[in-house]
């Protein structure tokens, strides 16, 4: 029997199917400060999220709140211009609610970008990195409860979250379009407070390189339904305590823009090599 998340998950579907029968390959959440990629895009339509019966609506600056069906280069994609966090107050299953849907409407590589905080030391403030891996701490996971049978299986494996082709592929392009790449794991904390110090420490002596407040819920989701999975997350700034600098979402922000350039070259690039993967 279907469970009331996936008749949720249903009437969204069916929300979106009134305005566009668009079939996208490929599904992209793009993080704050990061939306202006959404402005390359060769746009067929675009829904406002408070459109979609249902729909968890982004409360964050910076995150628009609408999906963008079109093109790069020739490669049909959704974008997510703004995504929904766990402590807006959101249950953990709204939050991964756009996720399952952009899988219901045929994309089958997801690609995950955030605005996050250095943990690695060598790290720097606009540095790009490639998501090789995460940690989730404190969030709940999204499978919790009865499994929906007709998304994925009660145990999903976890072992290769990050697709290594993906990976290899976002390298590439990353080399030639000369921007430098730097890779990590990044961890998901729930927010919407900054870390203290003690806990950078800690998440520093787990093996984590960047730190922030989505991603990884997103990807456990994603998994469960058998997408392919990638992610680049924008290092933002030095997390607490490795500079006299108080933190804030206005200096998340800066940053983002500023790395904006290279962000639009690498995923414009990278998703088109996708679509030769067909």
């Amino acid at each position: 029997m279907s469970s009331d998340v996936y008749e949720k998950l249903k009437k969204c579907e069916s929300c979106i199917r009134r305005v566009t029968d668009f079939i996208p390959e490929v599904a992209i959440v793009l993080g704050s400060g990061l939306g202006d990629y959404a402005d390359t895009i060769r746009v067929t339509a675009q829904i406002p999220y408070g459109d979609i019966e249902g729909f968890p609506i982004s409360t964050v600056p910076g995150h628009d709140g609408r999906f963008i069906f079109g093109y790069v280069g020739d490669v049909p994609v959704v974008c997510m211009k703004g995504r929904v966090h766990y402590y807006e107050g959101y249950e953990i299953s709204d939050v991964v609610l756009p996720i399952r849907l952009m899988k219901l409407l045929g994309a089958k590589y997801l690609f995950l970008t955030n605005a996050s905080g250095g943990v690695n030391t060598s790290f720097h403030a606009g540095d790009l990195m490639l998501i090789t891996d995460h940690i989730s701490c404190f969030a709940p996971n999204p499978l919790i409860g009865a499994n929906i049978e007709e998304l994925g299986t009660r145990f999903p494996d976890m072992s290769h979250v990050y697709d290594p082709g993906l990976q290899e592929i976002i390298k590439s392009a990353a080399r030639e379009q000369q921007i430098f790449l730097q890779q990590g794991v990044y961890a998901q904390l729930t927010g919407p407070s900054f870390e203290t110090p003690a806990e950078i420490r800690m998440l520093r002596a787990l093996g984590c390189d960047a730190v922030g407040m989505s991603t990884a819920v997103e990807a456990v989701a994603a998994a469960h339904m058998g997408m392919k999975i990638c992610g680049i997350s924008c290092v933002c700034n030095l997390a607490a305590g490795m500079t006299a600098n108080l933190l804030s979402h206005r200096e998340v922000q800066a940053a983002a823009d500023e790395a904006a350039p290279r962000f639009k070259r690498l995923v414009t690039e990278a998703v088109k090599r996708f679509g030769e993967m067909q």
